[in-house]
């Protein structure tokens, strides 16, 4: 078996498993979503981006776009109950904001459920993971080394659209969504990508170290269990990460998805607000601010902190520090 297919198959094994139990259990989507297989399709999409510029393009898309599909609709469910947990947790909340934010999960995993079915990965013989494999077995696959290359270029590539769609934000972020959000899911890619390649892809302590960095390796960052990445094993050869600088990027995704949350939890609220209580999006919004006792404006506010974060970050250009190159194991 080639390295690039036991990687996917690693996590259809673990995939497989999930999915068994989930079609023997009373509601398969909500069963996936308590049991964590969205970190499972997030890896095998991490792949399937990956390969897709390694080889067989048109293959692996198609690939991404069905785990993206699952990742997705899993990430809607966590989004609604995130909220309906927050809100049984604050007595200040009306009560039927809570009762929407459950009956929007109980949409969203009425829709995963019918995707489950539609697309086979439940309830059918052979299951979509059977195909997978069927079609993984006949790709190009490429010598190691031959990937390490591309991956190394993969990752210049990434950082550069990176900088692009950051310039492209201009002097303030005006949209939680599209550019906070968007940036955040960018940045984390390059941090999938290593839990993803499973040991093809490991960090480095150079022995100089960048003083200016020192304020994003804090005791949490440094400690955190998602900063420790697959041993090398039989990898002949890998892709070498500036430690300092991951740490680094792992604390500018870890910052802006805090900021990313206070901010959507407002935009969740007052789209609760628009909808039970048949009020315009100002006048919710305004409604919504009053409820998690927040200054007007201070969507706008977080903005701000997020592009303050952003500006020290890409001033310092640590991404473009953070790729080494490739190296043999010895």
């Amino acid at each position: 078996m080639t390295k690039g297919l036991g990687r996917f198959e690693y996590y259809l094994i673990q995939l497989d498993d999930l999915l068994l139990k989930a079609s023997r259990s009373e509601n398969a989507a909500l069963y996936l979503y308590e049991n964590d297989a969205r970190t499972k399709f997030f890896m095998l999409q991490g792949l399937a981006r990956l390969y897709a510029s390694f080889h067989n393009k048109k293959r692996f898309t198609l690939h991404k776009d069905l785990y993206k599909q699952i990742e997705d609709a899993l990430g809607a469910i966590d989004y609604f109950d995130s909220y309906a947990k927050e809100l049984l947790d604050d007595a200040s909340m009306p009560v039927s904001l809570r009762i929407y934010m459950e009956e929007k999960k109980a949409e969203h995993v009425a829709i995963l459920n019918a995707i489950l079915i539609k697309r086979k990965w439940i309830n059918h013989d052979p299951m979509r993971t059977k195909k997978i494999r069927k079609k993984l077995k006949t790709a190009k696959w490429l010598k190691p080394q031959n990937e390490l290359v591309l991956l190394h270029q993969f990752y210049k590539d990434a950082i550069s659209e990176i900088n692009s769609f950051y310039k492209e934000t201009g002097e303030t972020f005006t949209d939680i969504e599209l550019q906070v959000h968007s940036l955040r899911r960018k940045l984390r890619w390059l941090s999938i990508y290593p839990q993803a390649m499973q040991g093809a892809i490991q960090l480095v302590k150079t022995k100089s170290t960048d003083a200016s960095v020192k304020k994003y390796l804090t005791q949490k960052i440094v400690k955190s269990p998602y900063n420790k990445l697959p041993l090398p094993g039989n990898n002949p050869q890998v892709l070498q990460l500036d430690q300092q600088y991951f740490f680094a990027l792992s604390f500018m995704i870890a910052a802006l998805g805090d900021l990313k949350d206070e901010g959507l939890k407002v935009v969740a609220i007052a789209d609760a607000i628009h909808h039970t209580q048949a009020v315009d999006q100002n006048i919710a919004l305004k409604r919504a601010y009053k409820l998690c006792k927040m200054p007007n404006n201070n969507l706008q506010n977080i903005m701000n902190n997020a592009k303050t974060l952003c500006s020290a970050y890409f001033e310092g250009q640590y991404l473009e520090k953070l790729v080494i190159g490739v190296a043999t194991i010895a």
